[in-house]
């Protein structure tokens, strides 16, 4: 018995070196289609991939990893946008200020709403963060002054990067959200990875047994809640930049649902699913735009059909077929 513990544990660290190197390759991967993105492809539309996919990763750590499942995330994307817009348009700030004020604000939101939807679950929770984010939607509606009302704030400058870089051509401004993409990115690859996340995971698998753990679960879950809904803002901030628009869109409940999709489609629970299914939504979107109102019926079907034959997602699927956690 003595000899067998040592093997098995040998056995658990190798696999996690293993998987550790492949996470670094597909990091190197996508840090290296970033750099040639731009040069083979319409800057906007990546820089568009780009930022639903830091929003997908966003809800992706929330649901996939902290088990929390909320329909009201356009709530933080799509004030973070309106603050960014604002604050750029009226107030002159530059965009890296912008876009943190935004995030911030997306921060403080999440923290209010997240108090309060973190005291029900399952479909409560959900039903909960539908509601606040309906809140936050006619709020947009009702204050034209600040929102711009059903226009939207249009004509939201891009600025100067630290007061002196212009951001006016989209291959400038692509590096910047490229940049802001790989940040976000790493960021919750390390939350996963980290102490927090693992217990995060443990309160998704088991929460009575996290409870007789000791560990103070409420606290978890809105501490992830929060991080989450900074990220979405800081997706929502950067879109607003790159478009120069935010608008009642960003902030409707079918951008709640869209993220969902984009999530369920890449990959629930995996650190890069979530890139993938916004690449294939936005995709979709940009593409098929000529079939009107069609794309969302497509979008239907392929979530039918996601859910029926892959629930694991694409990335899940490609996971299961090489054995390692993606």
């Amino acid at each position: 018995m003595a000899d067998v513990m040592p093997a098995v544990g040998t056995a658990s660290s190798q696999a996690e070196r293993d998987t550790a190197r492949l996470h670094r390759n597909v990091m190197i991967g996508i840090g290296a289609l970033l750099l040639v993105a731009p040069f083979v492809a319409y800057p906007v539309f990546v820089m568009k991939v780009l930022c639903f996919a830091l929003f997908a990763l966003a809800f992706n750590l929330l649901l996939g990893y902290g088990g929390l499942l909320s329909f009201g995330h356009a709530a933080y994307f799509g004030m973070a946008s309106y603050v960014c817009a604002y604050t750029a348009k009226n107030w002159g700030l530059t965009p890296e200020l912008a876009i943190l004020g935004g995030t911030l604000v997306a921060a403080g939101l999440g923290l209010a709403f997240g108090a309060l939807a973190i005291r029900r679950q399952g479909i409560y929770f959900a039903m909960i963060t539908l509601a606040l984010a309906q809140m936050a939607y006619f709020f947009s509606l009702q204050t034209p002054k600040f929102t711009g009302g059903e226009d939207g704030i249009q004509a939201v400058p891009r600025g100067y990067l630290l007061g002196t870089v212009s951001l006016a051509d989209d291959r400038t401004l692509y590096w910047l959200v490229a940049a802001v993409f790989m940040a976000g990115l790493l960021l919750i690859y390390r939350i996963i990875h980290s102490p927090f996340g693992q217990v995060c995971k443990a309160i998704r698998d088991n929460e009575p047994r996290a409870i007789s753990l000791g560990y103070r679960v409420n606290r978890y879950k809105l501490a992830v809640f929060v991080l989450s809904a900074s990220l979405a803002g800081l997706a929502g901030s950067t879109k607003a930049i790159v478009f120069q628009l935010a608008s009642l869109t960003d902030v409707h409940w079918s951008m709640s649902g869209e993220v969902v999709l984009m999530t369920l489609v890449g990959g629930l629970g995996t650190v890069f699913g979530p890139i993938l299914g916004a690449l294939v939504i936005v995709a979709m979107q940009n593409y098929l735009a000529s079939f009107g109102a069609w794309v969302t019926v497509i979008q239907g079907v392929i979530f039918v059909i996601c859910v029926l034959t892959f629930r694991e997602g694409i990335i899940g699927i490609i996971a299961k077929a090489i054995k390692k956690p993606l």
